[in-house]
């Protein structure tokens, strides 16, 4: 089990070094998306801080008061939602053009992720925000973010591999790969789930009194 375990750490190391450039690049749009999260709600006037405010507070009381969660409900939402993600992230990554939507995505998730940890600062201060997202966001994330680059890095690999060779066979196989890895990264992301409704979210639920 031990040296399973230390394939699949040597596996996964060569992966990113074989494509550092890529990885770098992904992971730089993806800090870029935080910083404009973080920028956004730091610009936000008193309105629209307070509608924010209503909501974050909506959600905490609403989680104290439900005694039971339905957590088979939550864990079908959260597949579909990581399904439809990694679905989209395969399809513009298996097209020339589509690579720019996959750059955008990237954007889009790490603007969403500043945005949440910047809210929850802000609203509920640092000690409370930062323990907050903590608890229902850093599981599930160490799952959710590194599948999430990998099939936008997958994506890229495939897009260089077109344009350099357009040879039909050549651009089969790597469709091939393509798709065999991003169902790999899928089933991470669907781990990231299980992740999020039955450890992040049941955590959250004891400690919610606190908040």
């Amino acid at each position: 089990m031990k040296e399973k375990g230390l394939r699949v750490k040597e596996t996964i190391k060569q992966h990113i070094m074989n494509n550092k450039k890529e990885y770098i690049i992904v992971t730089l749009l993806f800090i870029i998306g935080i910083f404009l999260g973080v920028f956004f709600v730091n610009n936000l006037d008193e309105i629209q801080k307070n509608e924010v405010q209503e909501y974050l507070n909506n959600f905490v009381e609403k989680m104290k008061q439900t005694e039971n969660l339905d957590n088979i409900s939550l864990l079908k939402t959260s597949i579909v939602q990581n399904v439809v993600l990694a679905v989209i992230i395969w399809f513009f990554g298996t097209t020339v053009i589509g690579i720019p939507v996959v750059f955008g995505i990237l954007i889009f998730r790490g603007f969403c992720f500043g945005y949440t940890i910047s809210v929850c600062v802000t609203i509920m201060g640092m000690s409370k925000g930062l323990a907050f997202v903590l608890i229902n966001l850093l599981l599930p994330s160490l799952l959710l973010i590194p599948a999430t680059l990998a099939l936008a890095v997958s994506g890229f690999k495939l897009y260089k591999s077109i344009v350099k060779d357009s040879g039909k066979e050549n651009v089969k196989m790597e469709i091939i790969r393509h798709t065999v890895f991003s169902l790999i990264m899928l089933a991470t992301m669907i781990g990231a789930s299980l992740v999020d409704v039955f450890i992040s979210t049941n955590i959250l639920k004891l400690v919610i009194k606190y908040f």
